[in-house]
């Protein structure tokens, strides 16, 4: 359903004369090239500052690529001549991470789910009230609590609201952008159960973005880790523990939480933060970080290569893994 082609989002930064700074380009996302099957989630991985939300914004063309092409079942989107950003209206849509800030708080829940109905389907009313009473029971609201407004309503039921707003105008494919961070770990499953129900009623396809890989696993079929920019690995879920090969995965999955105080972490913590992606070191922007790194990798940049079996990964000892 999605391709996506040697994407880039560059920003130039203004230089400062009176630090005697040079222009500089900040590469948000530099060169990232992948797939998603109709009906499956990837889930989008990596720590604050890796590119996640800039790449979901780019796919919903929320934001403009520096360079690379986007395609969605077919069409090539950026092609004024394709049509293919009319087609986008309506077959797109995004669930935001916050469920505070992202409803009006000064719109009752019906009209806020309704929104969308009415900027791009042109319904009658009659139809838009019947729809937007349908999507909210789907996702386990009540009609009687449609003239409500949003502060009335907790964190998951917020969540919910937001989700209902999406599915209103039945879109194909759903950005999630870590649709679950900001709540409880309590309210956490009942809205990851309902996004899966609701995917296996309408086989929907969705990409999942997220900093949590245990939240990941449980949702998604595969997974793209992403590292300032740059892909580090595409693999399976199922993969994920059996055959982790980057050194930054193996990173990610040893710094997941063990419910068990008595149980021994296996694997190195990463250490230190994500470089300023304006400063982006030579070679593999992993190495900085990396206890695996050698002089090549702080000399070139690892191609992303093909491993098999819908595996890629980015590193220069992929041989020796």
């Amino acid at each position: 359903m999605i391709e996506v082609r040697n994407l880039k989002k560059h920003y130039r930064l203004p230089a400062s004369r009176w630090l005697g700074e040079k222009p500089a380009t900040l590469r948000a996302v530099d060169g990232v090239s992948f797939t998603i099957e109709a009906g499956e989630t990837l889930g989008l991985v990596g720590e604050s500052g890796s590119g996640k939300s800039t790449l979901g914004q780019m796919l919903l063309m929320q934001t403009v690529p520096t360079e690379g092409r986007i395609i969605f079942d077919g069409t090539e989107v950026q092609d004024p001549k394709s049509g293919g950003m009319h087609q986008l209206k309506g077959k797109v849509q995004v669930v935001f991470q916050d469920p505070y800030d992202a409803l009006n708080p000064r719109m009752r829940v019906r009209d806020i789910i309704a929104e969308p109905l009415r900027n791009l389907q042109g319904q009658s009313d009659q139809e838009i009230v019947q729809q937007v009473e349908a999507v909210a029971q789907q996702v386990g609201l009540r009609v009687e609590d449609l003239s409500k407004f949003p502060h009335q309503f907790s964190g998951g039921q917020r969540q919910r609201i937001g989700i209902a707003r999406a599915l209103s105008v039945q879109p194909k494919f759903l950005v999630l952008d870590e649709p679950v961070s900001a709540l409880d770990v309590s309210v956490q499953a009942q809205v990851i159960n309902l996004l899966m129900d609701i995917q296996e009623q309408h086989q929907m396809t969705y990409l999942f973005i997220s900093h949590n890989l245990a939240v990941v696993e449980h949702i998604c079929d595969r997974v793209l880790i992403l590292y300032l920019g740059k892909i580090a690995e595409i693999l399976k879920v199922e993969d994920l523990h059996k055959h982790k090969l980057h050194p930054y995965t193996r990173a990610l999955i040893d710094s997941i939480p063990v419910p068990d105080p008595a149980r021994a972490k296996a694997g190195q913590p990463l250490s230190g933060e994500i470089p300023d992606p304006a400063k982006a070191p030579t070679g593999c922007r992993f190495s900085p970080r990396c206890t695996m790194a050698q002089a090549v990798c702080k000399e070139r940049e690892p191609e992303l290569s093909d491993l098999g079996g819908g595996h890629w990964m980015a590193c220069h000892r992929s041989a020796e893994m």
